[in-house]
């Protein structure tokens, strides 16, 4: 068929081989069934649809149009399996070739996602996402540390936005691998190092966007419970605002980007300044204001209005005194007269009970010679000696 297109000896353009690359191609492989996984999926703005399709051994980009994007019964993400139906294209300006899409369903989910999500449930039963857990991130750090690719782009951002923040805060580089099989026992070799010597006092832990398959690492089991015991407080920053990694998830604060992360751990000095200034001038103003009230009290005072107001002050009391002092003379005769009532009344009484008193009303008193008193006839006897004594004097008698 190429040879009736042209000889051996024809001599293409760049665009021309493109072009007819991209004929036989979309008139070769038109219509076609394609399944794999999503992988580096990225919506666009205008409502298209541009990821890449890949399996254990080959990827290839694809696309789907606003236009038919719209009748989508699903929403794609990163590691779901697919069946897309479309047709093989090339996209000129790059010289790649690509699959428009036309139609696609879900295929079930992709084994990287249903990994994670496994292991996001297990870790979570064990505690390891608990909010009791999360630590304050230091509001005034003088160290902070980062554990990612010393040569990636989310260091550069990060040093940028810390030296434009605070140029005092130092930062710490702990250079990690942060994509393939050594990136995860790497990452948490520098996690250790960082607190084994206490080296500073936040850690930023992350990288910049990427695919599923370029984020695992952050969400390998070693790495989350290292980022979960780590006594220096972490923030998690891999990738960008919708990606995530289970890291996330066990750090103290997730930052959606290393940028955002940069920001939350160090604080903005011209802020803090600004800060400083407005308490200093609020403190002054209420130092002011408390030395001209007391100015104003100062100036009131003279020897003739200080003994004024200490007699105002004593006035009050002596009148007190004197009021409690005319009370306590008023309860105290109050008190004598009631005693000497009752004095003369038990006196009375006494009186009324005295024997002189009785004989002196005409009584006598009779004892007999042994000088026992009689009560009664019976206590005498005939012709027995007798004593009376009458109020005054003593009679002798003998009973008949």
């Amino acid at each position: 068929m190429t040879e009736q297109l042209f000889s051996s000896d024809t001599v293409f353009s760049v665009t021309s081989l493109t072009s007819l690359i991209k004929e036989m191609l979309e008139s070769s492989l038109a219509n076609i069934t394609l399944e794999g996984e999503i992988s580096g999926y990225r919506p666009n703005s205008s409502g298209h649809l541009y990821f890449t399709l890949k399996d254990e051994n080959s990827q290839i980009s694809a696309v789907m149009f606003r236009g038919k994007a719209a009748f989508l019964k699903f929403a794609p993400k990163d590691g779901m399996k697919v069946r897309c139906t479309g047709t093989i294209s090339v996209y000129a300006p790059r010289g790649n070739y690509q699959i428009i899409i036309s139609k696609m369903e879900m295929a079930g989910e992709g084994n990287i996602l249903q990994i994670l999500e496994e292991r996001k449930m297990r870790l979570a039963a064990e505690g390891l996402f608990s909010p009791d857990r999360k630590k304050k991130i230091p509001l005034f750090p003088k160290k902070i540390g980062v554990v990612t690719s010393p040569t990636g782009a989310a260091l550069r951002d990060i040093l940028q936005i810390t030296k434009r923040r605070n140029p005092a805060v130092e930062v710490i580089v702990f250079p990690a691998v942060v994509q393939g099989a050594d990136a995860a026992p790497s990452i948490v070799r520098q996690i250790q190092a960082a607190n084994d010597f206490n080296l500073v006092e936040t850690l930023i832990v992350g990288r910049g966007g990427g695919s599923v398959e370029d984020l695992l690492p952050f969400s390998e089991e070693c790495v989350v419970r290292a980022v979960a015991e780590s006594r220096i407080p972490v923030i998690s920053a891999v990738g960008h605002e919708i990606d995530w990694a289970l890291c996330d998830y066990a750090a103290d604060y997730r930052a959606p980007t290393p940028s955002a992360a940069a920001e939350v751990a160090v604080p903005q000095l011209a802020d803090i300044k600004n800060d400083l200034s407005g308490f200093q001038k609020e403190m002054l103003s209420l130092i002011n204001a408390k030395v001209e009230k007391m100015k104003l009290m100062i100036k009131s005072f003279n020897p003739e209005s200080l003994e004024m107001r200490f007699r105002t002050i004593e006035q009050p009391f002596l009148m007190r005194l004197e009021n409690a002092k005319t009370a306590l003379q008023d309860n105290i005769g109050d008190r004598c007269k009631d005693v000497r009532q009752f004095l003369r009344e038990a006196v009375h009484i006494l009186e009324g009970a005295s024997p002189k008193t009785i004989l002196a009303r005409g009584y006598s008193m009779v004892k007999t010679g042994d000088g026992k008193i009689v009560r009664s006839q019976k206590d005498v006897k005939t012709g027995e000696k007798l004593e009376i004594f009458p109020a005054e004097g003593k009679i002798l008698a003998t009973a008949d």
